[in-house]
């Protein structure tokens, strides 16, 4: 609210005999905290160029008709104590925001054109990824997402987003069958920045006679943290898995703020009981 809040002046006065004494009080109470100079989109904080941080105080920040239109295709449950930030690159660039480190539960969204006209870019909580385009200038509001929350003390990084994890795969050369179920074991090597895995899809593989035997599992690997081991029990859908050679493919996948990437792997195993 940015308002001054006040009470009237009052004035107290003694009369003395041998003398005159006149004493006025005044009492007015403080004015009500300003918000940011950024609580407007109108008013919205220039990112000259990135990389770019920033911490602010939000505590006194408000949410209007502006943030609520911002929010119409993005669908945050709320947009408390919202500024903004205005961006406009010179090249294209990947980019990331980040509030992640702001002491209370902050979200971005991320729109191009003006308030009635807004186009949404990207929204989320903590940290939000794009590429964006030379020229275009990219309005982003940052917020409390808790309906009903305030702010505090907003911690905001713009900056180069980086590239899609890096991801390798192997599997053991041999595995154990049990009552046709089938132990598959191996390693799953992530490096880089991962918001989603790595996640494996194992596919097994064994022509016993005429069958052609299947089996399918997945294994999740996540974070990425460098080499991890792997496992999973695979059970035939048409029939049983028993020893000798077997075909196994593997998909590893994992996905940083803006690409995904994924490793595979076709390879012959011996199957034994």
């Amino acid at each position: 609210m940015k308002g001054t809040a006040g009470r009237s002046v009052r004035a107290h006065w003694w009369l003395g005999t041998a003398a005159f004494l006149a004493v006025m009080v005044t009492a007015v109470a403080p004015a009500w905290a300003a918000a940011p100079a950024n609580d407007k989109f109108a008013g919205a904080t220039v990112v000259p160029s990135i990389p770019f941080q920033q911490s602010e105080d939000t505590t006194h920040a408000t949410t209007d008709a502006t943030d609520v239109a911002a929010n119409a295709d993005c669908g945050a449950p709320a947009t408390e104590a919202s500024v903004w930030f205005s961006y406009t690159p010179t090249v294209p660039k990947a980019t990331l925001i980040d509030v992640s480190k702001s002491d209370y539960s902050a979200g971005v969204i991320v729109v191009t054109g003006s308030p009635g006209h807004f186009s949404l870019v990207t929204c989320g909580p903590g940290a939000v990824g794009f590429v964006a385009a030379a020229g275009t200038t990219y309005s982003v509001m940052a917020f409390n997402d808790t309906p009903g929350g305030s702010g505090g003390q907003l911690q905001i990084k713009v900056q180069k987003a980086p590239p899609p994890p890096q991801l390798s795969v192997t599997v053991d050369p041999t595995a154990t069958v049990t009552k046709g179920r089938v132990t598959l074991t191996g390693t799953v090597t992530c490096t880089g920045k991962a918001s989603f895995g790595p996640q494996l899809a194992v596919v097994l593989h064994q022509r016993v006679g005429r069958l052609l035997i299947h089996g399918r599992s997945f294994a999740d690997a996540s974070p990425c943290n460098g080499t991890q081991t792997w496992s999973v029990v695979i059970k035939g859908t048409d029939g049983v898995f028993g020893g000798g050679n077997a075909r196994v493919n593997i998909e590893a996948d994992a996905c940083g703020v803006l690409d995904c990437s994924s490793a595979k792997l076709n390879q012959t195993i011996r199957l034994h009981h």
